[in-house]
């Protein structure tokens, strides 16, 4: 019997799938590149103080942003999709010019709050002089929108590389201008510095629109062609906006809550340090330390968190659907398990190396980096309960609870806010509380994820082999890792040579603990990044048979 028709239709959208993801996934590791190029010399140049105005301009920036761009695009994405899918192409880009008027009127919405109110929000969140640096990257926000409404509907034609190409163009200009601006304008004064590199961002998005809007005209004629096609009737702009609306608004409201979050923290910080006898210039030392030492830091293994949580949810929503109970666990376990066995070492290298890193990286102020040692070692710890938390979340997403995480996300957003105010107000834990805060705030929301799966898919864990087992090997690895950094350092003197050397031996180190423990299987080690390389290696060390 000849194989049947729609099971080829499903390899070719199923292997488009594969290649969307990873052209995406490519374009956000340059784009997580691109970004630790800017941010540190930034950081070397201005210092703690100038890189609070920056910390203070991002999560404002943020927060708009998201509100304009996280559920719309994939309203239109989806929108767009399910209208192509029927050869329905002229409400597909009707859906598309709907979008494109939202979104136009929402940026012009956010910049005219965000440049007319700069002033009134730095004051609010307690650090005036950071005006200058909302005010230029308002602009940002006016452009933004509209580059998401278009990559949306490219999304939605299946077709990534122009959102992937944008974006790594946005970033690499963003990181030319903005430290091309700073460098001029450091002589007028760190305010005006910090102003030039948030510019960036606007700049980024110009050339971004420059090679959207080209690719969008250069199928300009094919385009118009399958609209003429299109034998549908024509919907009305009423319905398509109710239609975007209905899909944006819970995944936007999600989406704002850690930028929100932001936003509180940053003025809890500066008024509760300010309220408790630091000044104000020491209160923008402090926070600057946050968002310039430690949050670049942090953030990177964001790139591998994402990786595994997307791969997780198709896997999830099969088994779940199918009410395959035994493979529903495995499919959890061996998905949070493989982000520990990431998470762990990230987590633990970044809290034993805490100043090797800081002094490789900042080698320009070593008074700053010595403050922004402890808060690196506690927020590293957050790098596991984030990593936790967004796992279980996909889980629960792939069940089919889109509104659960979002809930869990807000009650920890909230606990957040209140242990950093008591905690921030006491001077000798002062910034270190905003840190511990995010922490406990990521457990609180991880933990909850965990009991909503196991009250609706009824999801049981392995947890000495998803938690412990990593947690040995890791910390082994940290163990030898602070051995050779002293070592080395003690023959040569050199912290660079020191820190790079201690990090590449611990790779070396953690990559055979988890073989030889065991914490790692064939299977799982190819759900890691790179996975069948890793296999590979493995297999000519004789790790694994």
């Amino acid at each position: 019997m000849s194989e049947p028709r729609f099971n080829k239709t499903e390899h070719v959208a199923g292997a488009r799938l594969v290649t969307g993801a990873t052209i995406l996934a490519v374009a956000g590791i340059i784009g997580k590149f691109l970004g630790a190029i800017f941010r540190i010399p930034l950081t070397n140049w201005i210092g703690a103080e100038g890189m609070s105005y920056y910390g203070a301009a991002y999560p404002v920036y943020s927060f708009f942003l998201i509100l304009a761009t996280a559920g719309l695009p994939v309203a239109i994405s989806r929108m767009v999709s399910e209208r192509i899918a029927i050869g329905d192409f002229k409400n597909a880009h009707k859906s598309y010019k709907v979008s494109f008027r939202v979104m136009l009127a929402i940026g012009i919405v956010s910049f005219v709050i965000c440049f007319f109110g700069a002033g009134q929000i730095a004051r609010y969140m307690g650090n005036p002089d950071a005006k200058f640096s909302i005010m230029a990257i308002s602009p940002a926000l006016l452009l933004a929108p509209i580059a998401s409404s278009f990559r949306g509907y490219f999304q939605g034609q299946q077709n990534m590389m122009p959102t992937a190409v944008s974006e790594v163009t946005e970033q690499l200009f963003r990181v030319v201008v903005g430290l091309t601006l700073s460098y001029i304008l450091i002589s007028k004064g760190l305010e005006y510095s910090s102003a030039g590199a948030t510019f960036g961002a606007t700049a980024g998005l110009i050339a971004a629109m420059v090679i959207l809007t080209a690719i969008y005209k250069k199928s300009q004629q094919k385009r118009a062609a399958m609209i003429a096609e299109s034998d549908h009737a024509e919907e009305s702009t009423k319905s398509l906006t109710k239609e975007l609306i209905e899909i944006a608004l819970p995944i936007t409201i999600g989406s704002t809550i850690m930028p929100f979050m932001m936003i509180l923290d940053s003025a809890i910080v500066m008024n509760r340090l300010q309220a408790t006898g630091w000044t104000l210039a020491m209160s923008k030392v402090k926070y600057g330390l946050i968002s310039g030492y430690c949050d670049p830091l942090v953030a990177f293994p964001g790139v591998f968190i994402d990786a595994i949580s997307i791969s997780m949810i198709p896997a999830v929503t099969a088994a779940f659907t199918l009410k395959k109970q035994e493979e529903l666990n495995h499919n959890i376990q061996t998905g949070i398990k493989t982000m520990m066995v990431v998470a762990y070492p990230c987590a633990i290298g970044l809290a034993v190396l805490a100043k090797p890193i800081l002094t490789l990286l900042y080698p320009a102020n070593p008074a700053e980096v010595d403050m922004a040692v402890p808060l690196l070692q506690i927020m590293s710890v957050g790098v596991v309960t984030l990593s936790t938390m967004r796992t279980f979340s996909s889980a629960l997403q792939g069940i089919g609870k889109m509104v659960l995480p979002v809930v869990n996300l807000f009650i920890g957003a909230f606990a957040k806010i209140v242990i950093s105010y008591v905690l921030v107000g006491i001077p000798a834990i002062n910034v270190n509380g905003a840190a511990i805060g995010s922490v406990l705030a990521y457990l609180i929301a991880g933990i909850l994820n965990y009991i909503g799966l196991k009250k609706y898919a009824n999801v049981k864990l392995d947890m000495g082999g998803t938690f412990v087992k990593p947690l040995i090997s890791a910390a082994v690895m940290g163990v030898v890792t602070v051995l050779i950094f002293k070592g080395v350092y003690a023959v040569i003197g050199s912290n660079s040579i020191s820190c790079l050397l201690s990090i590449l031996v611990a790779v070396m180190v953690y990559f055979v603990l988890i073989f030889v423990t065991k914490t790692v299987t064939r299977e799982e080690a190819i759900m890691l990044p790179k996975g069948n390389m890793i296999v590979r290696v493995a297999e000519k060390l004789h790790l694994i048979g």
